[in-house]
């Protein structure tokens, strides 16, 4: 469970806007956080504090293939991705990553830049504090809430085999 602020962007956020290509080249996750959303919104990365919520609307992450945009919103401090539905890619790179998202689209319409949001991952329980609206989003089946509290599918894998 967690709460955060929650910064929130529209519909078709795609992955050179969350990490542009000419830092593809960074040499760590915290040196991709640092240009993350840059070129949408400028104060993301400076502003951002580890727990808060990042909040998008229809087909976040699209574009291209690369890993590291769930990698840089990861790395920025966000606790999680709330969107009203995201790109198929996105969503399994988010997963191999270990990070949890949640598609909600009542929960977006309603959730505002600046609210302050908690987040249930076992439940799919989205609590918007700021007004007292509570929201139901799908829960992740069992073996991806353990890969995401592995840390991702390498991790999950590995444990698995050393059972």
């Amino acid at each position: 469970m967690v709460t955060g602020k929650v910064f929130k962007y529209g519909d078709n956020v795609d992955t050179d806007v969350i990490i542009p290509a000419r830092y593809l080249n960074a040499p760590s996750p915290a040196e991709l956080a640092t240009h993350c959303m840059e070129d949408i919104d400028a104060e993301y990365a400076s502003q951002v504090k580890k727990g808060d919520i990042m909040v998008g609307g229809w087909n976040f992450g699209c574009g291209s293939s690369r890993e590291h945009a769930p990698i840089a919103i990861q790395a920025s401090g966000a606790a999680c991705v709330i969107a009203a539905s995201f790109a198929r890619i996105f969503y399994r790179n988010a997963i191999n990553i270990g990070f949890p998202i949640l598609e909600c689209p009542e929960a977006v319409a309603a959730i505002q830049k600046g609210d302050t949001v908690q987040v249930d991952f076992s439940t799919g329980v989205i609590t918007n504090h700021t007004t007292g609206k509570i929201f139901q989003a799908t829960a992740f089946p069992g073996f991806i809430n353990e890969i995401i509290a592995h840390g991702g599918l390498l991790p999950y894998l590995k444990a698995r085999q050393e059972r």
